[in-house]
């Protein structure tokens, strides 16, 4: 028996009321559809329940994996030995406070918070309604889409640190910058998050929204499992017109394929692999160098036992 099973027994019986699943397929947790068995997840309904189970495998010096949707994940096809905390439904909870602020939970969709705010005639957030991720995950990578960023609307962020301590950053403090914050890559945990919109009219939110949504269908792929964006963009350029010219549209390896529709995207067309988009954004990152002399830097999260 693993280390990482003995311990979800020992939690079972610290944290009842905690919802915890063993040799979870993290499949059906990520866009890619790609992901072998997690040794466990679990799904905390409230910042006080994550507060406890964070405390409790801090104890155990167990570092959690903690996801959103997933959409922005690729994860190997290998039993994940790993403590997995998803922030999902169960941490959605959404409120307005005041005339233009609205508090939102970690787990809830971009969607979801972006329609919330425009059913209250409150605008900033359109272009966040076809991002298919959740607030916590946008707002560690500063997600943005259509000329807007979360950077537009965050006033303040609640948190734990690596320690378990809740905490709160605000302004300048959050570090905000091209998908970048200062939650990246470290050992904190969003909770929530304040943000601070404008006042606008409902319809005229609403049609700017479908605008986007249109565009997105017309120009990305979205009838196949992938990430989104593969790439980060690069100094003075754009990733998908660099692979474009590259020749590389439609090239595949395996089950894994440069989208016809947007090159900007690895798609999985059927049956991919972990091995097979590992394989195929090597191939993109060498051509490109090698056409360009520009080096890619991926976009997407790469999780895979050490």
């Amino acid at each position: 028996m693993s280390q990482i099973s003995l311990l979800a027994g020992e939690l079972r019986r610290a944290m009842p009321e905690l919802e915890l699943r063993e040799n979870e397929a993290m499949r059906e947790h990520c866009s890619f559809k790609i992901g072998g068995p997690a040794a466990a997840m679990a799904l905390p309904d409230s910042i006080e329940q994550t507060q406890r189970l964070c405390r409790f495998l801090r104890e155990k010096g167990v570092e959690p994996l903690v996801i959103g949707n997933g959409t922005n994940l690729l994860v190997t096809d290998e039993p994940l030995e790993r403590f997995v905390i998803q922030m999902s439904d169960k941490m959605s909870a959404v409120e307005q406070r005041g005339e233009r602020e609205v508090f939102a939970l970690c787990g809830i969709s971009l969607a979801r918070l972006a329609v919330f705010c425009a059913h209250r005639s409150l605008e900033g957030l359109e272009f966040a309604h076809g991002i298919p991720g959740s607030l916590g995950g946008a707002v560690c990578m500063n997600a943005g889409a259509y000329g807007g960023e979360m950077k537009d609307v965050l006033s303040s962020v609640i948190y734990l640190d690596e320690r378990g301590e809740k905490r709160e950053k605000r302004g300048d403090e959050l570090e905000l910058s091209y998908r970048h914050s200062a939650f990246s890559d470290t050992g904190s945990i969003v909770l929530g998050a304040l943000m601070t919109l404008r006042q606008g009219n409902e319809e005229e939110i609403l049609a700017r929204m479908r605008e986007l949504s249109e565009k997105r269908r017309a120009s990305q792929p979205l009838d196949k499992p992938s990430a989104g964006s593969t790439f980060k963009r690069p100094v003075g350029g754009y990733a998908a017109a660099l692979i474009d010219e590259c020749g590389l549209r439609g090239y595949s390896i395996g089950g894994a394929q440069v989208s016809e529709k947007h090159t900007g995207f690895v798609i999985n067309r059927g049956g991919a692999s972990f091995a097979d988009v590992r394989a195929l954004m090597e191939h993109i990152k060498e051509t490109v160098f090698k056409e360009k002399g520009i080096e890619l830097h991926a976009e997407v999260k790469i999780i895979e036992n050490d």
